[in-house]
Formats: C-alpha cells, structure tokens, sequence
C-alpha cells in the first residue's frame, strides 16, 4: 500500500453522519434512511449487508449526490473534509469518478452499448486527469491490465456486448479506479458473477485496496463475501443501522437478533466436510423423468469465425422426485442445456427425452400438449412476468394456454397456487413491479408449477435474492417438492445453494461434463482439479475459515496469496 501520511490515515475517508432519507410519492412520504452513521478510513474495506430494501444503496448514492429531486436529504455526507451535501450538482460532477466513484452492481447496464471499452474509461480519465487522447488511451489499455482483462491491447476496443459478465465487471472497476480515487463505493459487484470470477473481482479488490490505499465501501447480500474481505460490517434493517463491528467479532459475537438471524439464513459450503470419503451414489429410477442423451448445441459463427459448439457430448439423467444440480462458471453451457430441455432451444444433435418421448426437433405444433409436463424458473423474475399482467393473470396463462379447466377452475387453481408459496392476500390483484424480488420469485414458481408438471428447469432462481429471501424461497422451494414429487434441473453457480438442494450434481466445463455423482462425492471428495478449484472458490460465512479457503484456493490456482 503506498505510504499515507499518519493525519490522513486518522481522518476517515468518507463520513456518514445522522443521515435521513426521505422520498416524496403519490402514496404520502416514504423514509428510506433514518439517521444513519458511519465512516470509513483509507485502506480499509467496509461492508454494509441488509435486506433488500433496508437502505445501503440508498446510503451509496447519497454519497454520489445520485438521488432522484424526490429526495429530502438531512444530515452531513463528508469526503475527507469535504462537505458533499452541501455541494452544487456541478461540484459533485466534478468529484465524481475522480475523488470518490462506483462500481455498478448490474454492468450491462452501467457501460453505454454504444461505445467501446476504451472510449468509455478514456472519459473518465480526461474529464478528471486532462490526459490528451493518445495517453489515455494508453493508460486505459494498462487499467485492463491490471483488472485482469486478457488481451487488453485489443479489448480496449470492443463493445460491451462482445465481453462477458465478469469482463464487464471488470471494465466497470477499471472505470472507477482509473482516477485512483480516495473511496470505491461496490455496489452488489459479484452477484450474477460464478464463484471464480467472483473469487478474481474480491482478490483485485483487495489487491486495490492495498496498492493505491483507497476506502472502499462494499454493499453485498453475499456474508461470504464480507468474510472474504471486509475489515468491519455495517448491518442495516429498515433504513436504520442495527450493528457495526470488526468482521470477525461480528461473526463470532452478533449482539443483534437481526444479525443472527441474517447469518443464520446463509448456506453454508463447510470445509471441515471436504476431505470425507466417496458416499454411496443415488440409483436413478430406471424410468426418468428426464434423459438426454449426448446433447450437442452448437451456434454458427460471425464473418472470419468458425462455428461455437456451447454444448459438447452431454448425457444426464433425472428420476422422480430427485434435484440435478448443474454447475460450472459462466460460458460452461448450463443454461443452454436448460433451455433444451425446456425446449426453448434446438439441439444440434442428441436426444432430449421427457417420461421416454424425445422433444429434440419437434415442430411446435407436437411440442404443445408436452410443455405442461414441465415448467421454467428463470433467473430473472421481474423480465420474465408479463409487466402488463397482475400476478393472478400471469399465473393463469399456463392454465388458460392448455385450456386447463373452466374460468372458476382456473381462479381458485390461482389462489390455490398462490397460497401454497406463500403469497400474502391480494397478491393476485398486484403488478409484478408492485411485489418485492422475493416475492416475484415466489409468482415466478407459482406460474411454473400451477400445471403440476413433472420436471421443473430452475435456470439461477435466487442469485439475486438476499439471503433471508433466498432461504425462504429454498425452503419453499424444497417443501412444495416434497408434496408433489416433481424431477428438478437446478442449475446455478452458488455451490452451497446446490449443496441445499442436489441429490447429484453434474459439472460441465466448456460444455462437457468433466465430473457428476452424488451430491456429497462430488463436493465432499472432487476427483477433478476443475471441480476442487469450482469448491475452493465459495466464500463461507466465516472469516478465519475463509482466509484458510482463499490459501487452498491459491494454491489450487498455483498463485500466490493475496493477503488480507
């Protein structure tokens, strides 16, 4: 970490002081924050974890001066020994990106499509370094570099479509980082990102951290993440602090109930059962549910560009009742495969077989009467509910599709539904946008199970839930199929959610199966590398134990360790 003069490591690099929030809306005022403090000095990573709705974003984009003119702001937000609530919008424009900057948690959203790369981190660095073109350009290509960008001298000059997800991220960091500012605010950075990706975006961090000295501010649902690299944790609950201390008193010793609670939901990958011999494998029911059989998926190339085989070879089977876990990190083909058992995607060749019959090639008109067998949990609710339906009409359409019994039948089926997950009175009557992420989730399985299908595809259905959320839609999840007995493909890349739910796991890597047995084999005694390194990298909710994880992970990756 470059050397900082005692003065400045003594005074906190942002302060939070008594701030309040409050959002003018048609329904009366709304308050988002109720006096909040806290503070976070240089070279330090402070954590700020909570439920969806209790304020750390809100507390972020105060800081950034980015809240909508609905907003009725009281208390003092400081940058060093900067005022920026009593700052002009010039004035905050002009700190923002070069003294304090965010990295976004949804980076699709964050780059603009119509730019490259490069142009958009060389932005940045000319509004707030003066750099002529030439050397910012330069500049940008060593800013890829150092996130870990391959190729960065030709990279530089793609589109954000051309990269993927972690890519992304990393261009989103590079951005924030290019000014060298004195506070990273990391807004949910890894949360739709696999355990590697996500385990390379905490190193650099961390890397970050202590090479340019910067406070950085990390909002995360993940406490995994917190162990990983968090110095202190701000715990949050309905826009008012509930507990602050050093992370590992705050995961030996919680005082508040909330924060025992929130620890409590986290699914939890033990190290201490790596190691465990081979346990018995799981016979599949000699009549599956689901067989495929060497599926292949492959996409035709661009100009100059040979064809993408995205699925290579791959055979799976699924008895009643019993959950596949597939796993592998993004690009490994799990979603693909999905979508062909679905059948919302032609395979190239293989066989796709549902209760013996082969979906593979069926026109659509043959595919009709067979799409009630099985529903589809996507990994996005709120764009995958028709936002012009209420929640009742959106899980009605299955039933009135397949003509599934009269207008009376179909509602009290709805309701029916809807109260087996859960779903408070009236939720029928609402618009997805007007439900929370976890209940939309909820109408999301809802709709797919309202035809009592016997397999459900569930292509990442809690990556973006909280943890309180995602432990009650787990164990909703693993209720209702119990009662019904319906075959699941689960596919996600959260290890420990798999480890809730998987009778076996099958994990693909470049889109063939490089390992699959029973759940406890393959996570507990992993015979490929690939499948050790895949285990190494899920942060458990335990900071010592994680500092362990991290060394074996290194040393998996034959690198060295990034310390703490």
């Amino acid at each position: 970490m470059p050397e900082t003069p005692v003065a400045e490591r003594d005074r906190a690099a942002l302060t939070i002081e008594s701030l309040s929030v409050t959002f003018a809306t048609d329904a009366g005022p709304v308050h988002a924050l109720t006096n909040v403090s806290y503070e976070v000095y240089p070279g330090e990573v402070l954590a700020i974890v909570g439920e969806s709705g209790s304020g750390k974003s809100v507390c972020s984009r105060t800081a950034m001066g980015l809240l909508p003119e609905t907003a009725s702001v009281r208390g003092l937000v400081t940058l060093g020994a900067e005022p920026l609530t009593a700052m002009s919008k010039k004035q905050l424009t002009a700190l923002r990106g070069g003294a304090i900057s965010m990295v976004f948690q949804e980076p699709g959203l964050a780059l603009d499509p119509l730019f490259t790369v490069g142009f958009q981190i060389c932005e940045a660095l000319q509004a707030h370094t003066g750099l002529r073109r030439k050397a910012a350009k330069a500049r940008a290509v060593e800013l890829l570099r150092i996130v870990g960008l391959p190729d960065p001298e030709h990279r530089v000059d793609y589109y954000p479509h051309q990269l993927s997800g972690g890519q992304k991220q990393r261009v989103v960091i590079a951005i924030a980082i290019a000014c060298e500012p004195k506070v990273i605010i990391a807004d949910e950075p890894t949360t739709a990102l696999d355990v590697t990706v996500q385990a390379e975006i905490l190193a650099l961090l961390r890397d970050l951290r202590d090479r340019i000295g910067s406070a950085i501010v990390l909002i995360t649902h993940n406490m995994g993440v917190v162990a990983d690299i968090a110095d202190r944790v701000v715990v949050m609950r309905a826009g008012a602090v509930v507990e602050q201390a050093p992370v590992d008193e705050l995961f030996t010793r919680p005082t508040a109930e909330y924060t025992r609670a929130l620890l409590a939901a986290v699914p939890h990958l033990g190290t201490e059962q790596i190691g465990h011999g081979p346990a018995e494998e799981t016979e599949v029911a000699a009549d599956p549910v689901l067989e495929v059989r060497n599926l292949v998926v492959e996409f035709p190339g661009t100009l100059g560009h040979p064809r993408f085989r995205a699925v290579d070879g791959v055979s799976l089977r699924i008895g009643p009742g019993e959950t596949l876990g597939v796993v592998g990190e993004s690009g490994s083909g799990k979603s693909t495969i999905g979508r062909c058992v679905a059948a919302l995607q032609r395979p190239t060749s293989g066989a796709v077989l549902v209760q013996g019959q082969d979906i593979a090639g069926l026109s659509q008109r043959r595919l009709r009467p067979i799409r009630r067998r099985f529903g589809f949990v996507f990994q996005d609710p709120a764009t995958s509910l028709n936002p012009r339906l209420t929640v009742g009409e959106c899980v009605a359409e299955p039933l009135i599709v397949h003509k599934a019994g009269s207008a009376a039948q179909i509602r009290a089926r709805v309701r029916t539904m809807l109260d087996d997950v859960q779903l408070p009175a009236g939720a029928e009557r609402r618009y997805p946008h007007e439900l929370s992420g976890g209940q939309r989730q909820r109408a999301s399985l809802a709709r797919a199970l309202v035809l009592s299908p016997d397999l459900l595809v569930a292509d990442e259905p809690t990556s973006a839930l909280d943890v309180s959320v995602q432990a009650a839609v787990l164990e909703l999840f693993g209720q209702l199929q119990h009662e019904c007995g319906w075959a699941c493909l689960f596919i996600s890349h959260d290890l420990a959610v798999v480890d809730t739910l998987a009778d076996r796991i099958v994990v693909l890597r470049d889109g063939a199966v490089v390992e699959q047995g029973d759940r406890d084999r393959v996570l507990r005694a992993p015979q490929q590398q690939y499948t050790r390194r895949l285990v190494a990298a899920v942060p458990v909710p335990d900071p010592v134990q994680q500092r362990r994880r991290r060394e074996q992970m290194a040393e998996l990756s034959g690198e060295n360790v990034v310390g703490r």
